[in-house]
């Protein structure tokens, strides 16, 4: 039987949802948050690893709360999410620091909390951590980001893995650079890092990436530099439409088959994998404006709401949780902002009245996180269904709140 990115949601909790908390409005489902985590933590057997969530995917207090109850680490890229990661319970020895722009107060509140990794991107930034590290007293756990220069054949802004990427060391740099750092005050070697894009669908970029690192890794070794982990990032595709994304169990297979024999804990950096199928926005039609070219469904959800289709011309399933309308027709499902670029769907067959509540799928992963205050218009809320039904963890936004940081000068 096919299965279809709605699956799975009780249709009764996302409407009383709406009814309860108003649209648009995303919505998250615990049970499948949880059924994500344990699929990325079977059949490890005796293999020491850590599955640390890539928190830029979605950045929710409640969803961080319960991965962190379920022992995860976190794959961290500001200070800021290292602030959430810690407020929501997290554990900051299961933390590693990405991102390629690390700035000196972040460096010095990661080194404070105890984090368990810095993944450096660059030699500006390891002699920065090293000079940071001195003055605080203290030794900074890091490891390379290495650029393998893969293919991901993903989307070019979802890319990082290739030499025209801001991201990593280049692969022909890294062992100068581990020698380095070998030498280096404040620091400590404790491993290797990787990371080549997002929403994958096949398994070979992993593994040649995989590959690549492991033959610096034996260079490394042959020259007395032992490594603690293996990082080999995150990047697993999910449904939106029609893509077929590997079964997590194939993909963690074809992993440990590379590393048999290795004693390195492994460490794994899912994040739309985790929640990306686990979160929907809700949105009602306003208007129904039928034409000879094009007929537009106007929805109070957004660009400014849900930024990937105007970013990436991404697709995502719509499907109307209301009664059949008497319109039935070719739509584009569009917003209220002004910029011809404000849709959230283009050339769905649906039936609509005015009024009714869609439901745009595939939504937990750079949903919320992306959105903005464009045209003064309030974040929406954030709701998880629970057993007990669906339970509110964001409330939405007020113009108030958005002007209340603003200061009026003085004539």
């Amino acid at each position: 039987m096919s299965t279809t990115p709605l699956d799975g949601f009780d249709r009764q909790q996302l409407i009383a949802a709406a009814d309860l908390y108003g649209t648009p409005c995303y919505v998250y489902d615990e049970a499948k948050l949880v059924a994500a985590w344990q699929a990325f933590n079977a059949d490890w057997q005796d293999q020491p690893h850590q599955v640390c969530y890539a928190v830029k995917a979605n950045p929710s207090l409640a969803i961080l709360q319960i991965f962190a109850r379920l022992g995860a680490g976190f794959d961290i890229v500001s200070g800021g999410e290292l602030q959430r990661v810690l407020a929501a319970g997290g554990d900051p020895a299961k933390v590693v620091f990405s991102g390629v722009g690390k700035r000196t107060d972040e460096i010095r509140l990661a080194l404070a909390s105890g984090i368990g990794c810095f993944n450096v991107e660059s030699e500006p930034e390891l002699m920065r951590i090293s000079r940071i590290a001195v003055e605080e007293n203290c030794v900074a756990p890091v490891s390379l980001r290495v650029n393998p220069d893969v293919d991901a054949r993903t989307h070019p802004y979802i890319s990082t893995g290739l030499k025209s990427n801001k991201f990593g060391v280049p692969h022909q740099d890294a062992l100068q650079l581990y020698r380095l750092a070998a030498r280096l005050p404040g620091v400590r070697i404790v491993g290797i890092d990787c990371h080549i894009g997002s929403q994958l669908t096949e398994i070979a970029p992993f593994v040649d990436a995989l590959d690549r690192v492991l033959h610096l890794v034996d260079a490394l070794q042959s020259e007395g530099i032992v490594l603690h982990h293996i990082d080999i990032g995150g990047g697993l595709g999910i449904c939106y439409r029609d893509e077929t994304p590997p079964d997590i169990s194939d993909y963690l297979t074809a992993l440990r088959t590379r590393l048999a024999g290795r004693p390195l804990k492994i460490l794994l950096e899912p994040g739309r994998a985790l929640v990306g199928n686990a979160g929907v926005l809700l949105t009602r039609v306003e208007y129904l404006k039928p034409g000879e070219e094009k007929s537009f469904a106007i929805v109070d959800a957004a660009m400014n709401d849900l930024m990937r289709p105007a970013l990436y011309d991404a697709w995502h399933e719509v499907a109307s949780l209301s009664p059949p309308g008497n319109q039935q027709r070719v739509w584009e499902i569009v917003g209220p902002v002004c910029e011809t670029g404000d849709f959230l769907a283009h050339d769905r067959e649906l039936a609509l009245n005015e009024g009714d509540l869609l439901v745009i799928a595939s939504t937990g992963a750079y949903g919320m996180s992306m959105s903005s205050n464009y045209n003064t218009r309030p974040r929406a809320a954030e709701v998880m269904l629970r057993d007990s039904g669906p339970v509110l963890v964001r409330s939405r936004e007020t113009v108030e709140d958005l002007i209340k940081p603003e200061h009026l000068l003085t004539f």
